[in-house]
């Protein structure tokens, strides 16, 4: 199913900045975790891939796409669209100009990273849409 990065869920994001590393992401949902994992190409588990919410795994990425990452203010309407308290952070590409926003600045950073990388709409696995 085709959805809108901009509303994504922390889950499709690790999926969706997974396939933007070059990553083999799989949804692991046994019952009480529901979480992308890595799988190395002979299928061994390799460990827990959230980037919208680890700094160890998303500040690097960060740093290397030398995305700006920040708070909306409220005197800035460039980046403080309808006053949206679920978008209170923004990130933007300094190159490509891609601008995308989210309640913390980790999701605000990888939504700018996939919608750089893939577009602003990504076809994600039917299991990541429920």
């Amino acid at each position: 199913m085709k959805i809108k990065v901009s509303e994504a869920t922390d889950i499709q994001i690790d999926w969706m900045v997974a396939t933007c590393e070059g990553k083999n992401g799989e949804l692991h949902d046994d019952g009480i975790t529901r979480c992308i994992v890595i799988a190395a190409a002979s299928g061994v588990y390799k460990g827990t891939w959230k980037p919208s919410i680890n700094w160890a795994q998303g500040g690097p990425i960060i740093e290397r796409e030398k995305l700006c990452v920040g708070y909306k203010h409220q005197a800035d309407p460039e980046y403080c669209p309808l006053n949206d308290p679920s978008t209170n952070c923004w990130a933007r590409t300094t190159a490509g100009g891609y601008l995308s926003y989210g309640p913390t600045p980790l999701i605000a950073a990888m939504r700018c990273l996939v919608a750089s990388k893939l577009g602003d709409e990504v076809e994600v696995p039917d299991e990541l849409t429920c």
